[in-house]
Formats: structure tokens, sequence, C-alpha cells
């Protein structure tokens, strides 16, 4: 793939800038930050463009939208990064009118991925159903045109995708009405749903069903927290598009109508009152009063809240769930002798994430953790120069995925963003 040059410039003045300011990362950043596109977007025979998560061969539609969204900022007076962006944009509403209930897709109907009990196509790499699979286009797509000014993205596939998003997210707020269910065999128990795939049962509160997280981990209770309020601003970025591209008010209201249900049903049931944070998020609820009190390193996140755009940083319920998932009390953040961070049940016990890290400087308003976060990330890459997904804090040689592109655009668009602000 053909490094447009703007991006190519721009890494250089990434390089130099923390060769003078921070050299511990100067190392990491040029490459961090061309490594999507780079490595893992490809053109395809017709002219589309193709992203892999890195060592995977297939296309995430949450991993292909974090991995390029903040390249759009560089995209304004370059066609060429436009045009690669509008590909993929228009790649992943086709994905998601193909089947809106997929999380991976393959670049042909070559049948490649898993054989798991659901409904199958030779398209789909795997079939988890993630609320943030359908948000995700929409964060791409709402940035590019805010940020870029061109409405031509706004095709009719992407309407239908709309559509097709709008009609899942309003059937899974009855998951029991729903015809989706996912079973693989011969695997971990977090790699499937219980109950012949149906997942435990719910209560209807408003918010709307996730059979799986961001990590691709099954949920233990469907109501997943930080995914619905990810889903809340799609449904708003849908709703803007709607009225203003489209001129279609009746598919606007009734966007407007399902965000304001989901959001009710996060206030009514998504918070517990917590005896050492006070009022908080829970992670995942089942709706009858059963709460999953945690965070998970991948995002949508709770830690990411601000970072999605659901809430200020300064938002008071905001600060005491951060509190509680930068503890010992969240009991996927692991302490090490080098580091510390959140970490995720779908990596080996003790382990932490790059992008735990990265999210927790990303929304921190104090230098001082900023910093220290920096100084984390500075040590723990193992002398590969890349983020990883997970590693042993006490010994970073021992990580998962060398190849993992998510992780190293969002180290490089936290430096970005640090740079711009003059932070050094």
């Amino acid at each position: 793939m053909k490094i447009p040059a703007i991006l190519e410039k721009r890494a250089e003045e990434l390089e130099k800038y923390y060769k003078e300011h921070y050299e511990p990362l100067a190392g990491l950043v040029k490459q961090c930050f061309l490594n999507t596109i780079e490595t893992t977007v490809k053109e395809l025979e017709d002219g589309s463009n193709f992203v892999i998560t890195g060592d995977i061969p297939a296309m995430w539609l949450r991993d292909s939208a974090a991995q390029v969204r903040p390249y759009v900022r560089f995209a304004t007076e370059d066609k060429e990064l436009q045009k690669i962006l509008e590909n993929i944009i228009e790649k992943q509403a086709e994905f998601v009118c193909l089947d809106p209930y997929a999380n991976a897709f393959n670049e042909s109907r070559n049948g490649a991925g898993h054989k798991d009990e659901t409904l199958r196509n030779d398209h789909v790499w795997e079939r988890k159903y993630e609320i943030d699979s359908l948000c995700a286009p929409l964060y791409l797509a709402n940035t590019y045109w805010k940020t870029i000014g061109i409405d031509s993205i706004f095709t009719e596939t992407f309407r239908k995708m709309i559509s097709a998003v709008y009609k899942v997210f309003r059937t899974e707020q009855n998951h029991s009405k729903s015809e989706y269910s996912f079973q693989r065999y011969n695997c971990a128990k977090t790699d499937t749903l219980p109950r012949e795939g149906k997942g435990r049962p719910v209560n209807i509160t408003g918010m709307t069903w996730s059979g799986f997280r961001p990590s691709d981990d099954c949920c233990t209770f469907g109501y997943l927290i930080p995914s619905n309020m990810m889903a809340v601003k799609a449904l708003q970025y849908a709703e803007e598009i709607c009225r203003t591209a489209y001129q279609d008010e009746e598919m606007a209201e009734k966007c407007k109508k399902l965000y304001e249900e989901i959001q009710d049903g996060i206030m009514t049931y998504g918070m517990v009152q917590h005896p050492k944070y006070g009022k908080m998020y829970a992670y995942e609820t089942d709706g009858f009063g059963n709460y999953n009190l945690m965070d998970d390193a991948n995002s949508p996140s709770l830690l990411a809240m601000p970072y999605l755009d659901y809430c200020d940083r300064e938002d008071p319920y905001y600060q005491n769930t951060r509190k509680f998932i930068l503890s010992e009390d969240n009991p996927y953040y692991k302490v090490g002798t080098i580091a510390r961070g959140v970490g995720s049940p779908h990596t080996p016990e003790g382990y932490i994430w790059h992008i735990g890290i990265v999210m927790q400087a990303l929304t921190s308003g104090s230098r001082e953790e900023i910093l220290s976060c920096l100084e984390m990330l500075s040590k723990t890459h193992a002398g590969t120069n890349f983020m990883h997904e997970a590693f042993n804090p006490s010994n970073p040689e021992e990580y998962t995925r060398p190849w993992f592109a998510w992780a190293n655009t969002l180290f490089a668009e936290l430096l970005e963003n640090l740079m711009e602000e003059k932070f050094f």
C-alpha cells in the first residue's frame, strides 16, 4: 500500500518532536503512526480498500474504524488519503448490510474464519454480535464528515446501513424476540454463549443487548454499559446524518427516540451506589438487579467514556467510575513491578494492555498521570518499538500479539495530541 505523502511528512515531524522533547518514545512514534497504513490497509482488485487487524487476516468493523480514524485530520487537503478513507467507510457499510450481527469479515467470499453454529455466510470471518461493531462505522463517518466537510460518503449503501443498525438495536431491546444465537464448541467458555447460544436471560430496560464485548469475550450479563453508551452517541450521529444528508426526518426521529430510550436505560439500570466510590457505572447488568463491576481494556470501555464523547472527563459519575477502574477493586486492574493498568479476561491472568494505559492518558486531565503513563509505555514495548495487545507488567518481554495495529495507532494518536497541545 502506497503511503500518502501527508502521513509520511507527519510521521517525520512526530519523530523529530519526540527526539527533542521525550527521547524514550522517539523510536516508537514514527513506525506506530504509520503501522496501520503501511501494513494493514490493502487495495482490492475492484479498487476498494480492506483493513486487517494486523496478525489476523480479517477486517473487524471496530478495529478498522479505530485504526484509521486518527488519520482523518490529515485528509483535509490530501485527495489520496480522502479516497482511502472514503473507500473504507463504504466497505464498512457494505459489510454491515451483508450481516449486521457479524463482527469481522473476509476480503472475499472465501469461507475463511470460524465455523460456528450461527447463521453462516462465506464473507464472514466471525459472527459474534457486539454493539460496538455497529457503532464504529458511524463514528468514523461522522468524524470524516465533520472534519473534511464531504457528504458524498453518505451513499445509498450507507443509508441502508443506518436502517440495519437501527433495526438490530431496536430488536435487541427485547432479546427474547431475536433470532440471533451463537455457539462455538470445544473452546473457552468466554468464546460462546450459554443457554444454547442465546445468552443469559435479561429484563427489558430500554438498553440494547450485546452477546459479546469488544474483546470478543461473551458478556456475563447482556446489557454492556460502555457499548450502550457508544450506541447513544452513534445514534445521535445517525440522527443528524439522516436529517441533514438524507433529509429523512422519519428515520432521524426513530434514531432520536431509540437513543433516548437507551440513555434512560443506562441511567436507570446501569448505575450502582458503591460503598467506597459513590454512584458509578457498572460494566454490565441484566436488568434484574445483577451487576458486573469491572472494566476491560478494550474500547468501548468505561474508562473511554470521554474519548468516545459520551461525557466530559470531569463528569462526577465518570470520575467515581474512573477511581474504581484504576484501583485493585477492579478485578482486571493489575500492578506489576514495571507497570500497572487495566487488563482483560481475554488475555493471560495478570497481564495488562497497552490500549488500557494509552486510554488512561487520553482521558486524563493530570500532567503527572500522563507522564506516568508515558514512562510505562516507554519501558514495556520489549525493545520492539511497537505496542502489543497485553503484557506481563513485571516482565514486558512476555506479551501477546506482536502485530496489533489498533494499539499502535491509538498510541500514536496520544503522542500526536500531546504534540498538538505543546505538552512538553
